[in-house]
């Protein structure tokens, strides 16, 4: 088991603890800190964004393998457990919940669904922390942000694959007049899920629970080297061969897809917004894992 004890950081972590705190004990590089000085740091920065590829250990902590973001207010747990809504859910800091006491280099959380969990508070440098759950052997690590430095943009790109399942369906609501004919064009609706896509062909403004898929497959988001705000996607039909496209995001219920072959631009609407609260619909799949998209070698096609 760890030592209960805060690693000393950089100049803007070691001020809070130093300054919170005059009997502190400094042992080589580590630092221990009362409880009154665990709850500044947790609380110096507005975000911390869990890294999810970082964790180390093969146990789990649940509300942290949801979130894509958590924060600590005045002993209030905050968790952004969707990409929709980033940054406008609860005044940018999430939905509330849970609540939190901090002790000497540990934080208790009382989460409203998973319960009572003590993690281990260690800082890393001057804005990354590792929580340490002993009981699983498991480490996650978070990256600090005040809100009006968070890119909130990047958060979707980086996690793409999350965002498109967050919507029951995606209705096509726009198609470039330019553009060669090609066969998606007849394609209005688009569903993803973590093992395969569908698509059907029926009328646009359909119930969703009246849709009919004409079509499903594999599919596959890449990333483009040196393009950090530009995905790919492939559509694998079974049966039918593929379709290339580059991937935008334009807002949080909004996607462009860019057709190369044929240089046509569709726009789809997400439609059945999937919000995934302490627990919440689809929780089982919508926990997070490590990921890495392939990388393809390609230059951005799209014109704007």
């Amino acid at each position: 088991m760890k030592a209960l004890k805060l690693l000393l950081g950089y100049s803007l972590m070691a001020t809070l603890l130093v300054s919170c705190y005059a009997d502190v004990i400094i042992e080589d590089e580590f630092i221990e800190e009362s409880a009154f000085n665990t709850d500044q740091v947790l609380q110096a920065y507005d975000l911390w964004y869990v890294d999810i590829n970082q964790t180390r250990g093969n146990g789990e902590v649940p509300f942290l393998q949801r979130a894509f973001t958590i924060a600590f207010n005045n002993g209030v747990f905050y968790a952004n457990n969707n990409i929709v809504g980033i940054g406008k859910t609860g005044n940018g800091l999430g939905i509330d919940a849970g609540y939190y006491e901090t002790l000497r280099g540990i934080v208790e959380i009382d989460h409203d669904i998973d319960g009572r969990w003590l993690l281990e508070v260690y800082a890393l440098n001057g804005n990354t922390l590792e929580l340490y759950d002993a009981s699983s052997d498991t480490s996650y690590f978070l990256k600090g942000y005040q809100r009006n430095n968070f890119d909130y943009d990047q958060v979707f790109y980086d996690n793409i694959n999350y965002f498109i399942q967050e919507y029951d369906i995606w209705e096509k609501v726009y198609t470039s007049e330019t553009g060669a004919l090609n066969d998606f064009d007849e394609e209005n609706f688009l569903q993803f899920l973590p093992a395969l896509f569908r698509s059907s062909v029926d009328s646009p403004g359909t119930p969703l629970n009246s849709l009919q898929w004409d079509f499903e497959g594999d599919y596959e988001v890449y990333d483009i080297a040196g393009e950090g705000s530009l995905k790919t996607l492939t559509l694998d039909y079974d049966f039918s061969g593929d379709d290339y496209f580059e991937l935008y995001v334009i807002n949080d219920s909004t996607i462009e897809l860019y057709h190369p072959d044929s240089e046509t631009v569709y726009e789809f609407k997400g439609r059945g917004y999937q919000q995934y609260l302490k627990s919440g619909k689809g929780s089982v799949d919508k926990k997070r894992v490590k990921t890495s998209n392939p990388t393809m070698q390609v230059e951005r096609r799209r014109k704007k």
